[in-house]
């Protein structure tokens, strides 16, 4: 009675493609969209067709995940009804319970494929809902801030807003594992060399239109984030516990101690008690070494099942780029595939985890339970500890690649900047450069100019007028540059520098330092670095904190070492006693300047910078207009 309809449903389940889940990337129909061919579509087209898809597509697993529920818990009933009726009546047999049970496994199975569908269409939504976000102009306040990677030390990380809410990491990061978290901020905080930048760039060109793959990478698996430490992981997997492999004698005590029990119930139970002390004297004499295997498995090993599953999807891509071929070679030098050795370390955990259960800690020493998962992760560690370092660190540089690619791809008006020889002089010059951080709609672009008669700018300007935004612009796409991405230019061509800024240097009430000492301290650091290695140095309000004459005589000693160091930047002032630093360099230094306008009571600005000195200030005008008595 109970046979048809549950048979029907299976076939109905087996013949619909859409239901169906290879390596937990969803298999589904294919969907026409207005931007079908991604080469030549719109990326914002692209992004909303794929939304609108992933919503059919989630709202059609969804009744699916409905009904399949609704199946299980009539079947189960059912089962309960014929058990009852076999048992009052005889008929009929129990045999033909059989039937219903294979048939509530597999649509146990079935369903819980949906469910991962179902929650993997959801994720896309949200993926893709993020991508337009940014090209929006939306993003600011949504995603991973990078907080955790700040230096108050860095040289420009805080000047540039490269870390923390509305950062650039906040910008660039689709990274799903903190292995890519962290390579994303290394990549940020540290400048490659010119041929390891223009690999990147190729790889981000290369993944830049790979969307389905891009798309598996941040949908595969259970978890949204996964949480996995590589520090830890890495640390556990090379750490010595002095557990020889003792698994097949376990094996033959466990083995015998169950037989005993059976024996124990049949005859006498005495030979049950001698092994029970005797696995539970071998079991107290190697709990030390057991404690130090299980330590931080549980904290160390979160997620690995998605992260597996991560590792199967770079896995199974074909790669054309030499990075990309590169990092695809690190992950099969240890024989087995990553994959599937995480997705081994995932059972063993789990298997640990499963140790703490009551109902199995009563046979915990009759089976010698730990000591058996204790071998396990100790084989484990022998076998694969060696190459765990080397997945993760490719699973961390894929995601930042991916993230930079997904930048690209949105942005795609974004140019990668081309790069000097190492034999021309230093120089940074930019075509109609912008902000990233800013939206379209109020990012004023100037050209840059940096290098032969004008390696130092000398930027003057009134208030509000874009002065420092000026600097963060240079150094923001100086940054980009120097980690693989676009740029936000119509053009960019520079040197491989070093950037070093001294914008938000703050003073310490607690470490006992001024404003002013803190700011000579960064510069310090600034001509350091120039004298290591070429540099584009970026000073806002130089020596603000002094009087100006010392503020003249600071900055033209601090310049003639810059220059001599051959570094390039910008500086900024409100102190036009400055400008004339531009007849001592006359072969190094320019004068440009922002201007604004007052009228009607009020003060705009149009962000354009223009040669020479700023003739024009508006303190007087501001205070003012709040109400200060200062005529």
């Amino acid at each position: 009675m109970l046979g048809r309809a549950p048979i029907a449903f299976c076939i109905c389940l087996a013949l619909q493609p859409e239901w169906y889940v290879v390596n937990d990337r969803i298999a589904e129909p294919e969907v026409t969209s207005p931007a079908a061919t991604v080469g030549d579509s719109i990326p914002h087209l692209e992004y909303s067709s794929r939304v609108k898809a992933r919503e059919i597509q989630a709202a059609q697993l969804q009744r699916k995940h409905l009904w399949l529920g609704n199946a299980r818990i009539v079947l189960f009933v059912a089962i309960l009804v014929q058990c009852w009726i076999t048992g009052k009546t005889g008929s009929p047999s129990l045999y033909w319970l059989l039937v219903p049970i294979v048939l509530f496994v597999v649509l146990v199975v079935a369903h819980r494929r949906v469910v991962t569908a179902l929650n993997m269409a959801k994720r896309a939504v949200s993926v893709y809902g993020r991508g337009l976000a940014r090209m929006e102009d939306r993003w600011a306040g949504s995603g991973a801030a990078g907080e955790e990677f700040k230096d108050p030390l860095h040289l420009y990380a805080e000047d540039l807003d490269i870390l923390g809410e509305g950062s650039l990491f906040q910008l660039l990061s689709t990274a799903r594992t903190n292995m890519g978290k962290q390579c994303l901020a290394r990549w940020l905080l540290n400048h490659a060399d010119v041929q390891e930048i223009q690999e990147r760039q190729a790889a981000v060109a290369e993944l830049k239109s790979r969307l389905d793959f891009r798309e598996n990478l941040a949908v595969s698996g259970e978890s949204e984030r996964i949480a996995a430490k590589p520090e830890a992981l890495i640390a556990w997997a090379q750490e010595e516990s002095g557990l020889q492999d003792g698994r097949w004698w376990a094996l033959g005590l466990a083995v015998l101690c169950m037989a005993a029990l059976v024996f124990g119930f049949m005859v006498m139970w005495t030979p049950f008690i001698i092994l029970l002390l005797i696995n539970g004297i071998i079991t107290s004499r190697a709990r030390h070494r057991l404690e130090k295997i299980f330590a931080g498995v549980g904290d160390t090993h979160k997620d690995l099942d998605s992260l597996a599953l991560l590792l199967s999807r770079i896995e199974t891509e074909k790669f054309g780029s030499p990075m990309l071929q590169e990092l695809h070679a690190r992950l099969l030098t240890h024989g087995l595939p990553p994959s599937l050795c995480i997705a081994r370390l995932d059972t063993l955990a789990d298997l640990d985890d499963s140790r703490h259960n009551w109902f199995v800690r009563i046979f915990d020493i009759p089976l010698l339970y730990s000591m058996q998962i204790a071998f396990a992760l100790e084989r484990w560690r022998r076998t694969h500890g060696a190459g765990i370092k080397a997945w993760l660190e490719v699973v961390g540089e894929i995601e930042t690649l991916v993230s930079i690619a997904a930048y690209s791809f949105e942005h795609p008006q974004d140019p990668f900047p081309e790069f000097a020889p190492p034999e021309d002089e230093i120089c940074f010059q930019g075509d109609s450069l912008g902000h990233p951080l800013l939206p379209d709609n109020k990012c004023v672009r100037n050209d840059v100019r940096l290098g032969g008669n004008s390696e130092v700018l000398l930027v003057s300007g009134s208030n509000m007028s874009g002065k420092s935004t000026y600097l963060r612009v240079v150094g923001i796409n100086a940054v980009l540059a120097m980690m693989g991405a676009p740029v936000r230019a119509t053009r960019l061509r520079l040197s491989r520098v070093a950037v070093g800024a001294s914008m938000r240097v703050s003073d310490s009430l607690q470490k006992g330092i001024s404003h002013f000492y803190a700011e000579i301290k960064r510069l310090r650091q600034v001509v350091d670095l120039s004298s290591t290695q070429p540099a584009l140095f970026l000073l806002d309000e130089v020596l603000q904190g002094t009087n100006s004459h010392d503020r003249r005589v600071g900055t033209e000693g601090v310049l003639r070492t810059l220059v001599r160091n051959s570094a390039i930047g910008l500086i900024t002032t409100h102190d036009l006693a400055l400008a004339s630093l531009e007849q001592v360099f006359p072969a190094h230094m320019r004068n440009v300047h922002f201007q604004e306008r007052f009228e009607d009571d009020r003060l705009s600005f149009d962000y354009q910078l223009r040669p020479g000195v700023v003739t024009t200030s508006n303190g007087i005008e501001l205070m003012k207009s709040i109400g200060l008595d200062v005529s």
